[in-house]
């Protein structure tokens, strides 16, 4: 099968209510992100089939998880992994957040070129923006960033009472998610739960663990990242 081909097949599998344009903006967005891989460090999967199966219908598997309108932070985006596919495949509304400035311009550049409206890059540090937009989000995603128990003090703050932190994690997750259960607890967050899912053409399974916020986070969170790193809850 042709890129094409291969994104129609596995999107009915794992994410069928996708808008018409959605398969042509993916395609567009796996155009321009080979272009300008080839001048940033950006992915360092530059295959067209292997973009479709291992980045888009990876992140795919959390679209039908986002209702409409729901106000979405991708921590930590990267080259726009999961924010992008998500923001072309739903109709929630996203912010996609990296701490490098390249990454932010293309990421603009590429969100303007094809048209999508419900998402924006914004240029800044995890942590200051978590202190800065306390409370604002219903969910807050995540993928191949930091350890759990880091995330969780900058994913948690973020969002609303009854808010969803999803973090993409691999298969063999079980060990990172006990290591977060101090974190979670003090932070405002029920038990992770694991949710196990199997990308389409993938022989990997995926984990996504969620984190559901039942508390208040105390005020003291998020310290800065170097005092996350070195003394994690």
């Amino acid at each position: 099968m042709n890129e094409r081909e291969l994104l129609i097949e596995g999107l009915e599998r794992c994410a069928p209510d996708y808008p018409p344009q959605a398969v042509d903006n993916l395609l567009s967005f796996s155009e321009r992100l080979r272009e300008a891989n080839l001048h940033m460090n950006l992915t360092a999967i530059t295959e067209p089939n292997e973009i479709v199966t291992r980045h888009f219908l990876d992140c795919a598997v959390l679209a039908p998880m986002l209702p409409q309108g729901a106000r979405v932070l991708d921590l930590g985006t990267g080259a726009g992994f999961p924010g992008v596919p998500l923001a072309v495949l739903t109709g929630a509304e996203f912010t996609l957040l990296d701490a490098q400035r390249k990454r932010v311009d293309f990421l603009n550049e590429t969100l303007a070129a094809l048209g999508i409206k419900n998402a924006r890059a914004v240029h800044a540090r995890a942590e200051e923006f978590a202190a800065e937009n306390r409370e604002s989000f219903d969910f807050v995603t995540s993928r191949a960033v930091a350890e759990l128990n880091q995330l969780c003090e900058l994913a948690l703050p973020l969002l609303r009472m009854g808010g969803v932190f999803l973090a993409m994690k691999a298969a063999d997750c079980e060990q990172e998610t006990e290591n977060a259960l101090n974190a979670a607890k003090v932070l405002g967050s029920a038990p992770p739960e694991i949710i196990r899912l199997r990308p389409p053409f993938s022989e990997a399974e995926r984990a996504v663990v969620r984190m559901e916020k039942i508390a208040p986070t105390p005020a003291a969170y998020p310290r800065r990242f170097a005092k996350i790193r070195s003394k994690p809850l």
